[in-house]
């Protein structure tokens, strides 16, 4: 008898979106299989994710968070949280991943459109002459190389992360603190929610900040949030042409 309610089988489109949202919102705490990770439940053996169909009786935690237990408030739409539901739902507790039932080959996209997309929203922050140069050769499976612009970094990386040998070049998450009266503070993000900011400075020197509102004023700088922005837009068309497109970068 399988985990979940029977479903039919997501478009694979969906569940790529779903796991490139669970990679950078969820997987820290749940794992990258949903089984558990740093701090949060395995979510394939949750009752609430038993009895969820579509993300409709999840997203009412993802939105509002758990904080008594630990959990922030995510910012997500319910589209974005019915793709992460679908991707959750692609697993199975006997370790069966539907998800994996896709096409031989992920390449229908029209190339041509896809470079018109990297042109239009790419190609201020990556070139195919330059950061990107030989991306397709890199990439032995088209789907590491689509997870790879997807799902930065398999949650970290994006363009210039790690995945399928491609080295991680990509900056950290930094933040900029400034108390009531006091001087700025800037460093390494370590963790953020609606109550504390804690921070590394250069130095090593960790700090902790607690949040009341809007004071202390923060600033968090990801060079990532482009990324993250085009998870919100992206529709299966765009997903498919531009794979084919970097596929064709060599």
């Amino acid at each position: 008898m399988g985990a979940y309610p029977q479903r039919p089988p997501a478009d694979p489109a969906v569940v790529e979106r779903g796991k490139a949202i669970y990679g950078v919102q969820c997987s820290f705490c749940h794992g990258s299989d949903a089984r558990g990770g740093e701090g949060g439940p395995n979510l394939l053996r949750s009752q609430l994710v038993l009895n969820d169909q579509k993300g409709e009786a999840m997203a009412p935690v993802i939105q509002n968070g758990r904080i008594d237990q630990g959990m922030p408030k995510f910012d997500l739409t319910a589209a974005q949280i019915s793709d992460v539901a679908a991707y959750i739902h692609s697993f199975r507790v006997g370790g069966y991943d539907i998800s994996r039932e896709r096409p031989e080959s992920i390449l229908v996209g029209d190339a041509k459109e896809g470079e018109t997309y990297f042109k239009a929203k790419c190609a201020s922050c990556h070139s195919v002459t330059g950061d990107l140069k030989g991306l397709g050769a890199r990439f032995t499976d088209p789907k590491l190389l689509q997870n790879f612009f997807l799902m930065p970094g398999g949650g970290r990386g994006g363009f210039g992360g790690g995945g399928g040998g491609v080295a991680n070049n990509v900056p950290p998450t930094t933040v900029t603190v400034t108390p009531a009266g006091g001087p700025k503070v800037e460093g390494r993000l370590g963790r953020i929610d609606d109550f504390i900011v804690v921070l590394m400075e250069a130095d090593g020197t960790q700090r902790t900040f607690r949040r009341d509102g809007d004071t202390p004023k923060v600033d968090v700088h990801d060079p990532l949030q482009p990324h993250k922005d085009l998870l919100r837009v992206y529709t299966d068309r765009d997903i498919h042409n531009l794979t084919s497109y970097l596929v064709s970068v060599k």
